[in-house]
This record gives structure tokens, C-alpha cells and sequence, in this order.
């Protein structure tokens, strides 16, 4: 099976598209050889809407299999689509981009550091999940700078000992470092996974993608 792919030739696959378990929310227009591939690896439902008219789905909904929080300026129509699937809870103050600042699985939540504490409970309490305020590497996106499921948690390769000793604590499954698409840190802009698999950008090497089995436990 392949595993990597292209958003229309574009490697950041995970910009455009965000996995909750089951799930996989893509925009219309994804093209079809991503929406086979991403069906075939995950074993997915595929839920295409836009969100605040956008493609961008990546970087504007994060979740857990309880529930799905989303950009507030998401239209009725876009909600009520997502609704089907999980409660959404809307970001309605001006840190509404909920993939780039929301990193969950079924028992955390890591958030932008700059949050309101308010607000990081109320995901909490939505999600039904212990939060924590999180800078990794050097990176306060947590959504774009890690990828967390609940079979493992990989991060930034710049994530310190004591940001890594943190995640663990309050993650309850392995966490390690790792990148994407030959390099990059910020691995939820490259990278799709679930409990049942994962596709990377094409970009992404092979000693990438062996990282990536690893800490997600897909080596046999």
C-alpha cells in the first residue's frame, strides 16, 4: 500500500484534511486518488464540507472521537454536515483556528499557550479530556507542531525533554519526535494518521515514515 500522497501535487496533506478517528473531514474538491488513498490507509468514513467556506479543513477543526471543535465563523450549512458525524463546539473568539492550536486524542488536549484559560477548560470539558498549555519546539501551534492518536503522540524534532516529559504524563500513550516531507517539524501539516494506519506527504522519506511506525506502533 502506498503511503504517501499529494493534495493535488501539494505534500502538506495535513493542511487540508483532518482524521478523528473514524472519520476523515476533506474538502469537495479533493481530488479522487487522495480520497481512495486516505479510505484504503485509514479505513475511513470521508466527510467533505468546506469550513468558513475554506479547504484549509486541517488547520480549522481538531477533536476526539467525542466531539469536534471548529472555526466560529463556520456556516450553518458547514456545521450541520460536521454535526452528523460529532458535537461541535465553535471557536467564536479571535484564536478560532481550532487545528492549528488544538492537538487531542481521547485523553488530552494540548492547546496554543496563549489560550485563555477559560476557554482550554471548556475544550477540555467538551472533549472530555485533561488539558495542558503546550510550546513545542519552539512552535506555540501545537496542532501543526504534533499529531496525537490514541495509540501514540509524535511532536516537533526540537520538542525538549521537559515539553516530551509533559505530553507523557498526560498522553497515556508513547510520545516521540519525529518529521515530514524531508524535514519539516511541524508534522500535522504532513501527516494523516488513526489507530488503523497512516499516509505522509510524498514528500516524506523513508526514514520518515519508519519514525512514524514507530511511534504510532505499525512496525510488526
Amino acid at each position: 500500500m502506498e503511503r504517501t500522497i499529494t493534495f493535488d501535487g501539494d505534500p502538506n496533506i495535513g493542511v487540508f484534511a483532518r482524521v478523528l478517528g473514524d472519520i476523515a473531514i476533506i474538502p469537495p474538491e479533493a481530488p479522487e486518488d487522495f480520497k481512495a488513498a486516505i479510505k484504503a490507509a485509514l479505513g475511513v468514513t470521508l466527510v467533505e464540507t468546506t469550513v468558513q467556506g475554506s479547504s484549509i479543513i486541517g488547520s480549522l477543526v481538531a477533536g476526539n472521537s467525542r466531539g469536534m471543535v471548529v472555526s466560529g465563523l463556520a456556516t450553518e450549512e458547514e456545521i450541520d454536515i460536521l454535526s452528523q458525524h460529532r458535537e461541535v463546539l465553535l471557536l467564536t473568539e479571535s484564536m478560532n483556528a481550532a487545528g492549528n492550536v488544538i492537538m487531542a486524542n481521547d485523553s488530552f488536549a494540548a492547546v496554543h499557550p496563549d489560550m485563555p484559560s477559560d476557554l482550554r477548560e471548556a475544550i477540555g470539558e467538551f472533549l472530555g479530556v485533561e488539558t495542558i498549555a503546550l510550546v513545542l519546539g519552539g512552535v506555540k501551534t501545537v496542532g501543526m507542531a504534533g499529531v496525537a492518536t490514541n495509540k501514540g503522540v509524535i511532536v516537533h524534532p526540537r520538542a525538549t525533554d521537559r515539553q516530551l516529559e509533559q505530553l507523557e504524563k498526560i498522553a497515556q500513550v508513547p510520545v516521540g519526535t519525529g518529521s515530514v516531507n524531508m524535514g519539516s517539524g511541524l508534522v500535522g501539516t504532513g501527516l494523516l494518521v488513526n489507530e488503523l494506519g497512516y499516509i505522509a506527504g510524498n514528500a516524506t522519506s523513508g526514514f520518515e515514515l519508519g519514525r512514524i511506525e514507530d511511534v504510532f506502533g505499525f512496525l510488526e
